[in-house]
């Protein structure tokens, strides 16, 4: 194949991967005013999630923890945050359910069904720390990130795939070479950055919407430290290798964010409430 015909497959998927980014739909986060696009409809994100969540429950038999503390504090967290999330939220059918578990894991899918495993529970120190890690997850559910890597994993494997075609008639080692040479690219030029700019953002507007349940925001940097404590950030794989930034990144622009964040704390109707 000559230079110029591989540049024909090539030329084509990048044709194909504008055409699918430029229609599909766009989304403002109205907690940041930043626009992005996403692969899926609010409709066919909620219905994805609740589908997901009903799997994650139907599997979970036995574990399911539908009374006692544990589970009115995950309830009455989960409540004051929701009625937190302003615009973006209004829509989600809002559900939360706990799990026995030694997991230390908490997730939000779409449309708003929560999970809380009990193994985090006592690693949030109290009721200001569990709303730290339950409004992160809730803000990647409420700015779309899901349906925003979706899209972008879409037109990276387009790219890929078309790249290829056009090495056929290559060698096996040009071609091993070639893609390992693309595949670490995606990987680390727009794939891992793309995961951390979303756990930057979901740690923002999580600590506004901590700040507005009425939840000490300064309870989040506390939690984040003793996160980074227990973890041993020496064992973590380096920044710029990683889906979430460095413990230390994170505390730091949390720590920039918090005169916003105290000003929605000293303006919430719910402070002072158990």
């Amino acid at each position: 194949m000559s230079n110029r015909a591989r540049l024909i497959p090539i030329l084509a998927v990048i044709l194909i991967a504008a055409f699918t980014y430029f229609n599909s739909e766009k989304f403002t986060n109205p907690e940041t005013g930043k626009t992005a696009r996403v692969a899926l409809s609010e409709d066919q994100e909620a219905k994805l999630g609740l589908q997901s969540y009903q799997q994650v429950i139907a599997q979970a038999q036995g574990q399911l923890q539908n009374s006692g503390p544990e589970y009115d504090r995950v309830v009455r967290i989960a409540r004051r945050l929701a009625q937190s999330t302003g615009d973006a939220g209004k829509k989600f059918q809002w559900a939360v359910s706990v799990l026995r578990s030694n997991q230390v894991n908490a997730f939000c899918l779409p449309g708003g069904k929560i999970v809380v495993y009990t193994g985090i529970l006592p690693v949030a120190e109290n009721d200001a720390q569990l709303a730290t890690v339950m409004g992160h997850e809730m803000a990647h559910a409420t700015s779309r990130h899901g349906s925003q890597r979706l899209l972008q994993t879409k037109l990276t494997n387009t790219v890929i795939t078309g790249a290829q075609v056009s090495m056929a008639g290559m060698d096996y080692q040009q071609q091993q070479a070639v893609m390992g040479a693309i595949g670490a690219g995606a990987q680390y030029g727009v794939l891992l950055p793309f995961s951390r700019d979303h756990e930057v953002e979901a740690d923002y507007i999580g600590l506004m919407y901590m700040a507005r349940a009425g939840y000490d925001p300064h309870e989040a940097i506390k939690f984040w430290q003793h996160m980074s404590k227990a973890s041993g950030a020496g064992q973590k794989p380096p920044e710029f290798a990683s889906t979430h930034p460095s413990d230390q990144t994170r505390i730091q622009r949390l720590t920039d964010a918090m005169p916003k964040a105290l000003e929605e704390y000293n303006k919430s109707t719910f402070r002072g409430q158990p």
